[in-house]
């Protein structure tokens, strides 16, 4: 089956930047900021994130990895958890299908009580049935609950998503 590219990896890094610097704008008043990437494609995107965070801003950037479970997400865990009561934390997911991902992402990071939680999505869909909203969104699509949408990674850079 041919697949129907949504994004290729120019305008993904076009994508991830401009959200980059949403971050930046809402958080100028921080120091430090703590980004959460959800296991595998969220990891991916986080690393992007940070080095443009880093190129473009004087905020101190921390990398963090939430692994989950799919089929039991109630197993879930922050892999080296630092200490970030009273933070910032940006959780990163490639795409949001349904919201369950994201929500289960949050209970160790509600453990833990930071001041502030924000979510990134490269690719939100508009068939949510968990009630979840992105902060930052690369693309948002309507699409029919049998779409689904593939995010390609190479190494640690995004190279496309595509719906099939």
């Amino acid at each position: 089956m041919e697949k129907k590219y949504i994004l290729t990896e120019l305008v993904a890094e076009m994508k991830l930047r401009r959200m980059a610097f949403e971050i930046i704008e809402n958080n100028r008043e921080e120091k430090i900021l703590f980004l959460a990437g959800i296991m595998d494609n969220g990891m991916v995107l986080a690393r992007q994130i940070k080095a443009f965070l880093e190129n473009n801003s004087s905020i101190q950037v921390k990398l963090m990895e939430i692994k989950l479970d799919k089929k039991n997400p109630l197993v879930c865990e922050i892999v080296d958890a630092p200490i970030i009561k009273d933070q910032v934390v940006v959780v990163m997911d490639d795409v949001i299908n349904s919201g369950k991902t994201f929500l289960y992402a949050l209970l160790p990071l509600l453990k833990e009580m930071p001041r502030k939680i924000q979510t990134l999505t490269l690719v939100e869909r508009s068939y949510k049935t968990f009630p979840v909203h992105a902060d930052y969104v690369g693309i948002s699509l309507s699409t029919t609950l049998q779409d689904h949408i593939y995010v390609e990674v190479l190494g640690e850079k995004v190279i496309g998503a595509y719906l099939q």
